[in-house]
């Protein structure tokens, strides 16, 4: 009986934790991909953003503290830092958007979070 008590706050705890990936500010969704994209790694961590929505749009898109090669993620956050700016939701998941060149890990994680951040809005507005 204790073992199950033990399961199931686990399992609450692990649900309350994911469920405040989004909260709501000044009007605006942010979807913080810190738990819901923990497995997503660029070259050399994971590379955990906040996707600002607000009226169904992408409106901004904040890059979080990482370990990756400050070069390289440079690059890609100049390179990607508002490719989605303006973008219905609709619109940023279908969008296939070019990584830069020479930081190819950190672009592909940039990508992937963005997408697991759309995919988690649709899903808890």
């Amino acid at each position: 009986m204790a073992g199950l008590v033990l399961l199931v706050s686990v399992v609450l705890m692990s649900a309350a934790k994911v469920k405040k990936a989004m909260v709501k500010e000044n009007g605006a969704y942010v979807v913080n991909t810190t738990e819901i994209a923990k497995d997503v790694v660029g070259y050399q961590s994971p590379t955990p953003l906040k996707v600002y929505i607000r009226k169904n749009k992408v409106e901004k898109i904040e890059f979080l503290q990482n370990s990756e090669t400050p070069k390289y993620w440079a690059a890609a956050k100049k390179h990607l830092l508002h490719a989605w700016d303006g973008k219905t939701v609709k619109e940023a998941k279908a969008m296939k958007v070019d990584g830069r060149t020479g930081a190819t890990f950190s672009s592909d994680a940039i990508k992937e979070n963005v997408k697991r951040a759309l995919d988690y809005y649709e899903k808890n507005k």
